[in-house]
């Protein structure tokens, strides 16, 4: 994503969130943290069908946003979106990546745990419509790996 694909993406973030639509300046200054961050488009004959971001202060990755247009869900743009955030939070040395999503959101939920994702809490209330938030992890370092160095030594 650069600069130039915020003012369709802010249309499709409006569109597809009305309750919850990221004001415009906000897709600005993710895009102002490179270091930390990292947003995406899809693109389609016809502009952006999808877009997706990442947080990423390691250990800990986040998903702050995925989209993509009712008309071309099921294509597999979402998937590509998915796999995308994940291979930077490894690149980013991430340990574990986190999300969100609406308990209403069976979809979304399906796209996740078929990627590996868990659900390890709930956000009561989280969305401005009073909709919960079902919080995500995936893994993607073994939990051996990030425990102290006397935890699973072997005699």
């Amino acid at each position: 994503m650069t600069e130039a694909d915020i003012p369709a993406v802010s249309a499709l973030e409006q569109e597809l969130f009305p309750v919850d639509a990221w004001p415009v300046q906000m897709f600005f200054d993710e895009l102002a943290q490179p270091e930390t961050r990292r947003y995406l488009v899809a693109e389609g004959p016809d502009g952006i069908v999808g877009y997706a971001g990442l947080m990423c202060i390691e250990p800990i990755a986040d998903v702050q946003t995925i989209a993509v247009v009712p008309y071309r869900e099921g294509r597999g743009i979402g998937s590509t979106l998915l796999t995308e955030l994940i291979d930077e939070a490894r690149r980013r040395r991430a340990a574990d990546v986190l999300l969100e999503v609406r308990a209403d959101n069976p979809r979304a939920q399906r796209l996740y745990l078929r990627f590996g994702f868990q659900q390890i809490h709930i956000r009561p209330r989280y969305y401005r419509d009073g909709v919960d938030a079902l919080i995500m992890r995936l893994a993607l370092v073994p939990e051996t790996e990030t425990e102290s160095p006397s935890k699973g030594i072997r005699p």
